[in-house]
């Protein structure tokens, strides 16, 4: 008997149905059946079930006669259920990779309860995943195992099946089936969270709600939707018969109906326009039927509920006009005023130009308007301690400003106060270039810090790469180059690929990578604490994994089962992942445990300090990284694919820091026989480190800010290799190949 029966019910949707039935059977999770039901439709589903089937034991192909609807094929996928616990998936949607593992482990954790309820994100034409609104209501804090009346607020999640597991017992004890009909989730998932004797949750994205463009059957114009009446009296009927449960949950389910009634009439498509006024009356008759005293409105659901009561298409349609009108005039009148403000400030900062600059003021900013960090963060911290008579201040969005320090001023893009230092700082720092309206004045100091070791193709290199230029105006470019004064660089690659693709006249300064010098300076005792406060346990080997973006790819690309790689190394290994800043979701959702998500930490460096080795493909962090002389391992899986968009300066395969793995089996391998800090990886680092580490010695930040503010000659570390861009890297004489170790 498998632990998982996932019933697929199937009409018409040839185009999706492999990826969806490759999400489940595909999962490192394998004790499952696949129950793909064939609802007569009358495309090719029904021969690439059966394809599926001929060749995986798993999965049982079921054919209707005759077309049924969802709900009712859902119960013949159920008459054939064996699995201890029952998964419903839409054909058009996926499982993530590492789902049933997770609601594997959940289900386990929580003693195996009635229903675990576990997460979505709606995926799109145009690759965004969006999370659930409600993701904060399945936090697994508190009991493992609850009732509804514990957690009522499960009741604001999308009443739908196929986010909950269902022990197949309480299925059968309850005797839940699914009616016909449009809605036909209401009468089933209600009833079931009221049933269940115990709940829990999980609070982990395991599927991917697909938005179709067209064909969705919720989304579609018909008379089918007046099926919503008929649905919510199974759930009043069910009530009834359930005395014990009447009293507590009707005046809710109440509610709960009435939103949903306004909801459907109020959406724009759903109703064929001679059918609303009929809705709206039906609606009326549904809300004095089942009235229920006691039932508790939110202040912003009264007028859906009055309008429900009421029922009369006049009092909708002129309460929609009132509110139509009022939105236009709030929508001009918005846009009056930000016209009206932006030529406001633009007149401001023209003023602002015309006086003297101050000496000793430098603004800071990084990544276009994000926290305090990366070069300008530490090189802001050199000129607290170095220049104190600078007063500093850091740009960056309101979201961001508690990552500012308290000794540092805080300004907010677009705003007066924003024009006014651009006008008249001194000292202008930014890893990326500052709003292209900026007027660099001549007694001004534009310092560059750059963000990074170039691996990948930059400015000028890339023209030839369209991919990754995405339409750079790169006249533009280079007007933006040539307000620039200094160009830091962490060695001499740097130095030869910055003045080649950004060439101006600027000065570069090969000092080292201010943000570097944190890596070099942190105690013990420093590191002990990041360590703790990042949720690391004592005596664990914590990997930092971070990937780069991807220029041939739209949505972030999750390619390692970073669940299945714990499983694999133990209890020993604790992993963190860090996203790349250009996407907004995290790369995990575990909540603690051994998979830390660190998206959000605002330093970076403070991350590798924590970390005992680094996982990465191609981010410019290995570089960073390798100051430490820790171990790193190369995740190459798409080496050709990336090298193809973006271009890059030398083949890191040859010349790594460290192993190279070119699957997830192999990354998990060096891992697990413990090559990734062996002999091999340490000759490989040392080779790495000797020609892209030599300018940092803990005091860049030091020497940037003795030249240019204090006017001191500060002599350049020792330089490190002098390898030209276009040459050929390779690996030290005589070392043996990286995807050892």
């Amino acid at each position: 008997m498998p632990r998982f029966s996932v019933i697929v019910p199937v009409y018409k949707v040839q185009a999706y149905l492999h990826e969806c039935l490759a999400s489940v059977l595909e999962q490192s999770f394998g004790d499952v059946e696949v129950i793909a039901v064939d609802d007569c439709s009358p495309d090719a589903c029904g021969q690439i079930i059966d394809e599926f089937a001929a060749r995986d034991a798993r999965v049982r192909a079921v054919h209707l006669d005759e077309n049924v609807g969802l709900g009712r094929a859902r119960n013949a996928g159920l008459r054939h259920a064996t699995g201890d616990y029952v998964l419903f998936l839409d054909s058009d949607d996926t499982l993530t990779p590492g789902a049933l593992q997770a609601i594997a482990d959940r289900v386990k954790e929580t003693g195996s309860p009635d229903i675990l309820v576990y997460d979505y994100a709606r995926t799109f034409w145009d690759g965004r995943e969006v999370r659930n609104q409600y993701a904060y209501l399945l936090t697994e804090e508190g009991p493992a195992s609850f009732q509804l009346a514990d957690r009522p607020g499960l009741l604001k999640l999308l009443m739908v099946v196929w986010n909950k597991a269902y022990s197949r017992e309480f299925i059968e004890r309850e005797g839940f089936t699914f009616p016909p009909g449009y809605y036909e989730d209401t009468p089933w998932t209600y009833p079931a969270l009221m049933a269940a004797e115990s709940l829990a949750t999980l609070d982990r994205v395991c599927v991917h709600y697909r938005q179709r463009r067209q064909g969705n059957i919720l989304g579609t114009t018909s008379r089918k939707h007046f099926d919503i009446f008929e649905q919510y009296e199974r759930v009043f009927e069910f009530l009834d018969q359930h005395p014990d449960l009447d009293a507590e949950w009707r005046p809710l389910m109440f509610a709960r109906m009435v939103d949903h009634l306004s909801t459907i009439f109020t959406k724009r498509g759903r109703l064929p326009r001679r059918s609303r006024a009929e809705f709206l009356r039906r609606s009326r008759a549904h809300y004095a039927r089942y009235r229920t005293p006691g039932a508790r409105l939110p202040r912003r659901s009264r007028l859906r509920h009055a309008l429900v009561r009421l029922g009369t298409h006049r009092t909708y349609r002129a309460l929609w006009t009132a509110l139509r009108v009022t939105r236009r005039a709030g929508r001009y009148a918005t846009r009056a005023r930000r016209t009206l403000k932006a030529a406001a400030l633009q007149l401001h900062y023209r003023v602002q130009l015309r006086l003297p600059v101050r000496e000793n003021e430098a603004v800071f900013a990084a990544y276009w308007g994000r926290g305090h960090g990366c070069n300008p963060g530490a090189l802001e911290e050199a000129f607290r301690e170095h220049a104190p008579h600078v007063r500093t201040s850091w740009i960056a969005e309101p979201a961001h400003h508690h990552t500012i320090p308290t000794a540092t001023r805080r300004l907010t893009p677009g705003t007066a106060a924003y024009w006014t230092a651009l006008a008249r700082s001194k000292y202008l720092v930014n890893n990326v270039n500052f709003d292209r309206r900026l007027v660099k004045r001549p007694t001004q100091i534009l310092i560059q810090t750059q963000h990074g070791t170039p691996l990948k193709k930059m400015g000028l290199d890339l023209q030839d790469h369209p991919a990754a230029a995405r339409g750079t105006d790169f006249a533009a470019l280079l007007r933006n180059v040539d307000k620039w004064d200094y160009v830091l660089s962490s060695n001499r690659h740097s130095t030869l690929v910055w003045e080649r693709v950004f060439p101006s006249s600027y000065t570069t300064l090969e000092y080292g990578y201010p943000r570097n010098d944190r890596l070099l300076k942190a105690s013990s005792r420093e590191i002990a604490h990041i360590r703790e406060t990042l949720g690391i346990p004592e005596g664990s080997t914590a990997i930092l994994y971070a990937p780069t973006h991807r220029d041939y790819r739209v949505t972030q690309r999750l390619t390692l089962d970073l669940e299945r790689m714990l499983r694999t190394l133990g209890p020993r290994f604790v992993i963190l992942t860090r996203a790349h800043h250009a996407y907004d979701a995290p790369l995990a959702r575990a909540a603690g445990g051994r998979l830390i998500d660190v998206s959000d930490h605002p330093r970076v460096e403070s991350l590798c300090l924590a970390a005992d080795a680094l996982v990465t493909d191609y981010s410019s962090l290995m570089f960073d990284y390798a100051c430490l002389d820790r171990p790193i391992v190369v995740h190459a899986d798409d080496w050709d694919a990336y090298e193809a968009a973006r271009g890059t300066y030398f083949d890191l395969r040859s010349f790594p820091p460290g192993a190279v793995a070119r699957s997830e089996d192999e990354l998990i391998d060096i891992f697990a026989t413990g090559h990734w800090r062996g002999s091999r990886s340490a000759q490989l680092r040392a080779a790495f480190r000797e020609r892209f580490c030599s300018y940092d010695d803990g005091r860049a930040g030091e020497r940037v800010v003795r030249h240019v503010v204090l006017g001191e000659q500060v002599p350049a570390p020792a330089a490190g290799g002098t390898a030209l861009p276009h040459q050929t890297i390779s690996a030290p004489q005589g070392a043996p190949h990286p995807a050892g170790g």
